[in-house]
């Protein structure tokens, strides 16, 4: 949700009277298109996915330079194949996204299965929180659902939407509804580390792939390209010593997910600096490597460049 600290802090998160009225608008047709039944959302995807491809040709040059940089070695033909199957991922994602609002347990239960949890609710039973690491990577939205499977308080470091409290609080229903907690990224650490003294188990969750300033510190390798990261995740384990975990989420078919949870670090207190993240990293690059249609290749995640001074970290 976003906050008053924040929108007096940065003019993008403010929104005029008729913008408020036209978000407003848009949110109560997603709200009703989130009560339809899955066969007709996928209608409609199928129909976005022609208007994105063939017509508004959404971001198409970022998805080819992005897709050229990471697969140097495939051909134009297979590049092609990739970004097209993007599309259609993508605009099932989007739809699946609306639906979250309107989902219930029972609906999820059938759609997406959590594996590794074992060790998570020994954890939990220890009262030692963690810490997972997502990325923008098939249907994250719908993983918010976890929170009713396990016993850790679920935060969800977020950025909040800017300039659309409508849109912000229809997503934020999407994900507290089973009982995770919003947190702003730039109140993250702080919650972190009050629950590490309180002894309060929770799962601090983070897609820890999104962009930062390009004035950031830590710069590494990233499907081929320099790319910032934000160091928060690192330096929240090794302050707090909570295990890392990484999620890795996978498409069985359409509209059926499974998530498996894999332990990276269990004393982040004894890893070398910058270790963590580079491990994330790592991961991320596997994962997409195998099925890389699932990624979110339309973000600008390569716009900025790396600044004198700052080294890069391999």
């Amino acid at each position: 949700m976003i906050d008053k600290e924040l929108e007096k802090r940065d003019k993008r998160y403010h929104e005029g009277p008729l913008k408020k009225a036209l978000n407003n608008v848009l949110v109560f047709i997603l709200n009703l298109i989130s009560y339809l039944p899955f066969w007709v959302i996928y209608g409609i995807s199928d129909f976005l996915y022609f208007l994105l491809k063939n017509v508004v040709k959404y971001r198409k040059k970022v998805i080819l330079e992005n897709l050229s940089y990471a697969f140097p070695e495939k051909s134009e033909q297979e590049k092609n194949e990739i970004a097209d199957k993007f599309y259609k991922h993508f605009c099932d994602f989007t739809l699946e996204t609306v639906k979250l609002y309107s989902m219930d347990e029972k609906q999820m239960d059938k759609r997406l299965k959590f594996n590794g949890n074992d060790p998570i609710f020994k954890y939990a039973e220890e009262k030692i929180s963690i810490i997972m690491l997502g990325f923008h990577y098939n249907n994250w939205e719908w993983c918010s659902s976890v929170q009713s499977k396990w016993i850790h308080q679920v935060l969800m470091i977020v950025n909040p939407m800017r300039g659309n409290v409508a849109l912000d609080r229809f997503i934020a229903h999407s994900r507290e509804k089973w009982g995770g907690e919003s947190i702003p990224v730039h109140k993250s650490a702080r919650r972190a580390i009050e629950a590490a003294r309180r002894k309060e188990p929770i799962a601090l969750w983070l897609a820890a792939d999104q962009t930062p300033a390009a004035n950031a510190q830590f710069w590494t390798m990233f499907l081929n390209r320099e790319a910032p990261f934000f160091t928060g995740p690192d330096k929240i384990a090794m302050k707090t010593n909570q295990p890392v975990f990484f999620m890795h989420l996978k498409k069985i078919k359409r509209g059926h997910y499974e998530a498996n949870f894999i332990e990276l670090f269990s004393e982040p207190k004894n890893t070398a600096p910058n270790e963590i993240m580079l491990r994330y990293v790592q991961k991320m690059e596997e994962i997409i490597h195998e099925t890389p249609e699932y990624y979110l290749w339309s973000h600008r995640r390569w716009k900025h460049q790396r600044p004198e001074g700052i080294e890069l970290t391999v």
